[in-house]
């Protein structure tokens, strides 16, 4: 049996990965807490669960998905039967971050092995044990064959980019993802890029200001801020900037306590090198509340900014930390000429009671997805796709969209032998009139 073209295959695999990963949840979770204190509930919602979730799905879905697709012929090939055939790329190499080291790596996993695929996982060095984990149980499903976890730093990425691949997957920032980029067009290998940016969240002074405050917070504390589509910065309405800030400080403390560094239910940043680049990004700001550091734990409290200047060193990047820049707006006009400042985010969100003007917001941006009076919930529905656009991204991925990621689509027309039309053949010269006729009606 090849799993290349064997689907039932496939799906056998799959059912013994998630049999694996279910005996396997708590050590998951012990080793998330272990590389940046993740709170057990943090670690189930945003990770065991939804490996296990995207695992039954592809499970349930992947005889269907790998089945020719037909389409309708044209009339010029009648006739014919047309339809396309998805077989796998081949040898893919996929690179998994460090923010969510489990869900991130696994799930493009599951997708390329649904495919048909040959698969390097390369898992992140920052999070030494939840890649620990991975590796074991990538090991004890796979063959070395056909599934194989390779660890290390960035000397050993740059090994694996120099190798001939036949798609490369990639999640993490906009500078590596360059390099990756680079190094795939080397052999022109086709590429899934899933990066970030500068996220705006824009507060008009129609929301609903305490349920707004609340649903910030959750989004953009997630994780202690390191999260992809978190909300990098908000942009509120100057006639309720006040009354908001009240909320989102009066949220902080009601989800994390008065001090957030005894909470059992905030991370702690990942590596000294990001802490200490968090912590430079505060200085000369006006911190209107938070700001505790803490080198040793690697702590910083969920920390809100007022009224950041566009050109400082906080609204340079992608924060990717638990920092939130709060920055007046007046009109329309303003957010516009804010928001075209940065290349196009990876999300963007909207908080209006004003239904047409939320969605007016939403088409008027280029962005890889977002949501309306919430924050980063889009990413939970695997019928929509999730991936970036310009600097945040190429490609995309989610329920059958990360099987057709992993995927190449052969066009295939089967031509009847019943009936075969004379006109295409030459010679030509008494058939132009007849074949612009039958290409105008057609």
């Amino acid at each position: 049996m090849d799993f290349k073209t064997d689907v039932s295959l496939r799906k056998n695999t799959l059912k013994k990965l998630l049999i694996t990963v279910t005996k396997y949840q708590q050590e998951i979770v012990d080793a998330l807490y272990l590389d940046f204190k993740k709170s057990e509930f943090e670690a189930i919602l945003t990770e065991t669960s939804y490996v296990v979730s995207d695992l039954k799905n592809t499970i349930k879905n992947i005889s269907n998905w790998a089945k020719p697709e037909h389409v309708f012929p044209t009339l010029v090939n009648f006739p014919s039967s047309d339809y396309i055939l998805r077989e796998p790329y081949g040898k893919v190499l996929i690179i998994a971050p460090w923010n969510y080291p489990y869900q991130l790596a696994l799930c493009p996993l599951i997708a390329g092995v649904a495919a048909g695929n040959q698969i390097v996982l390369k898992p992140s060095e920052l999070t030494v044990n939840t890649s620990k984990i991975i590796a074991k149980i990538v090991s004890e499903v796979f063959d070395k064959n056909h599934v194989e976890v390779v660890q290390g730093g960035t000397d050993v990425s740059t090994k694996l980019l120099a190798q001939r691949w036949d798609y490369i997957f990639f999640t993490g920032s906009v500078p590596v993802g360059k390099i990756v980029a680079k190094a795939a067009a080397t052999f022109l290998t086709p590429v899934t890029l899933e990066l970030g940016g500068k996220n705006p969240c824009i507060v008009n002074f129609d929301a609903h200001v305490k349920l707004t405050a609340k649903r910030i917070v959750w989004g953009k504390f997630l994780n202690a801020g390191q999260t992809c589509i978190a909300p990098d910065y908000l942009l509120v309405h100057h006639k309720i900037k006040t009354e908001l800030v009240a909320h989102l400080k009066l949220e902080i403390e009601l989800a994390y306590g008065k001090n957030p560094e005894i909470s059992t239910d905030f991370p702690r940043i990942v590596n000294e090198k990001n802490w200490s680049r968090l912590t430079e990004l505060l200085e000369k700001e006006t911190i209107l509340f938070g700001g505790d550091t803490n080198k040793n734990d690697k702590y910083i409290a969920p920390t809100l900014l007022d009224e950041s200047k566009l050109d400082s060193l906080v609204m340079k990047d992608e924060i990717f930390g638990p920092i939130l820049p709060i920055i007046s707006y007046k009109n329309e006009t303003e957010i516009e000429s804010i928001i075209a400042k940065y290349e196009k985010p990876l999300s963007l969100y909207v908080f209006s009671t004003n239904t047409n003007w939320a969605k007016n917001i939403m088409k008027k941006y280029s962005f890889g997805g977002g949501s309306i009076n919430d924050t980063i919930i889009h990413f939970s529905n695997s019928r929509l796709p999730f991936g970036g656009v310009g600097n945040s991204g190429i490609g995309a991925y989610h329920g059958k969209l990360s099987f057709d990621a992993f995927s190449h689509k052969k066009s295939i027309v089967k031509k009847g032998l019943w009936l075969d039309l004379p006109l295409r053949y030459a010679p030509y010269s008494n058939k132009l009139k007849n074949i612009k006729q039958l290409l105008n009606w057609i």
